[in-house]
């Protein structure tokens, strides 16, 4: 494996940029950019100046490459395979009722004795984050792990890109298969929050719309915790997420950030599901805790993995941890590359939602406010080592 990658601003990738992706003969190139950079692709042009290269991608609320992480800007990163046994579909999703359904179409369109893992891109405001998740995990085999994430726009939470076969689209999401034993697929995600205040039982939710907790309006309570921050909704929210707890009140690893609210209805949008007669509470965060959580995620993506061949490190953090950290947040990227080696290429985007199997299981859930990382290799061959 083979990998290169370009940084560009708004104004597209340049002659030289184009040159150096060329030059690599790549089989497949990932292109993640903030919302007003990803819809002023050209895509025609980059088809023709590489033209056998599959193109994937999403908008960001912030891109992470090999140089940490920008705003407002285009970042390629271009891989040629020796054995390019991989393949990417899309699907439309019609609205937010539609993504358990776009999640099936995904999976009915990869599945094969031979699928080894997928990586989904899909938008990142109006679609039901576990619901995709639970589609496409429901249709595939056991052994196939899923990761990726749902795009980002900037923390607005009114749109999204993601970029396939069909170029940059507003409703497509994309999924990307591995095929076959040439590849080493890890994965790790971390998030780092710690819970505060009262344990709230959820009395009244449907999907991922919260409307009651403990009888009263969502909404209500939520903004009573926020206090200033409560004019500031929804973006405000993703400072103050909330913990999914299990039956005994104990945390089962699963977090909820805010898309949107409803004044009318006094609820919440969440990003992903939460279950009438569950508990949840809310949750805070350190910069330090939260760059601890990087490092951890990136050790266990790691494991005992040879850290001097070529990698791809794929990170999407949320959109959460980089308003909680700030002028600091280039500290959590810089945590993953000194834990990944220096052979390890970064790249990713801060995200509205992110998607991986729980630490060391097979079971896929969208996840909230963490570090969530794909590591990739390229097995030698013939004989795989």
């Amino acid at each position: 494996m083979k990998i290169t990658q370009c940084i560009a601003g708004l104004d597209g990738f340049g002659v030289a940029d184009l040159a150096s992706l060329s030059a690599l003969q790549p089989q497949l190139i990932l292109v993640f950019g903030s919302l007003a950079a990803m819809d002023g692709l050209d895509m025609p042009a980059l088809q023709r100046a590489v033209p056998k290269a599959q193109w994937i991608g999403c908008s960001t609320a912030g891109e992470i490459s090999a140089r940490g992480v920008a705003d407002n800007t285009l970042v390629a990163t271009a891989l040629h395979f020796d054995t390019p046994a991989f393949r990417v579909v899309s699907e439309p999703l019609a609205n937010m009722a539609d993504s358990l359904g776009v999640g099936q179409r995904l999976a009915a369109r990869l599945t094969s004795p031979d699928l080894q893992h997928v990586l989904v891109l899909g938008q990142g405001a109006h679609i039901n984050g576990s619901a995709l998740v639970d589609g496409l995990v429901g249709g595939l085999a056991k052994h196939v792990t899923v990761t990726g994430g749902l795009a980002g726009d900037g923390g607005q939470f009114t749109g999204a890109r993601v970029l396939g076969p069909n170029g940059v689209s507003k409703t497509d999401v994309v999924a990307l298969g591995f095929d076959g034993p040439g590849w080493s697929v890890s994965h790790a995600s971390f998030g780092g929050w710690q819970r505060f205040g009262p344990v709230r039982r959820v009395t009244r939710a449907q999907g991922n719309v919260l409307y009651e907790l403990d009888g009263e309006r969502a909404l209500d309570i939520y903004k009573r915790y926020l206090g200033e921050y409560a004019a500031q909704l929804p973006a405000s929210g993703l400072l103050f997420p909330w913990s999914v707890l299990g039956e005994d009140q104990s945390a089962v690893g699963l977090t909820r950030t805010i898309l949107g609210v409803d004044t009318h209805e006094g609820s919440l949008v969440l990003a992903g599901d939460v279950h009438e007669g569950g508990h949840l509470q809310l949750m805070q965060a350190s910069v330090d805790a939260l760059v601890e959580a990087a490092q951890t995620a990136a050790e266990n993506a790691l494991g005992e993995a040879d850290p001097s061949s070529p990698a791809l490190a794929l990170l999407v953090s949320c959109v959460g941890r980089k308003l909680v950290m700030g002028a600091r947040v280039d500290e959590e990227v810089e945590a993953v590359g000194h834990a990944l080696g220096a052979h390890t290429t970064l790249t990713g985007f801060y995200s509205n939602g992110e998607i991986s199997p729980h630490m060391h299981t097979m079971d896929c859930k969208l996840h909230n406010q963490t570090m969530t990382i794909t590591l990739l290799r390229e097995l030698p061959g013939p004989g795989r080592a």
